[in-house]
């Protein structure tokens, strides 16, 4: 019976630890989605804002070269 429960005993001491491990291993997961979120959205916001910025001044340059071979 003593050796029943020192199995079972040691199978929580064993779980336990596993569990305190895997809460560490979702934090970090955690942690680096986030972050891959963040930085993925940083880089969307900067391409469109450039993107915006090339087509107004596309658009500008072609405005300003119709009107000089209409005047």
């Amino acid at each position: 019976m003593a050796r029943n429960g020192t199995a079972l005993l040691a199978l929580g001491l064993i779980l336990g630890s596993l569990l305190g491990g895997c809460a560490d291993i979702k934090e970090a997961g955690r942690t680096v989605g986030h972050t891959t979120r963040d930085v993925t959205r940083e880089i969307g916001h900067t391409t469109r804002d450039v993107t915006r910025e090339i087509g107004h001044g596309t658009r500008d340059t072609v405005k300003k070269i119709g009107n000089e071979l209409n005047d």
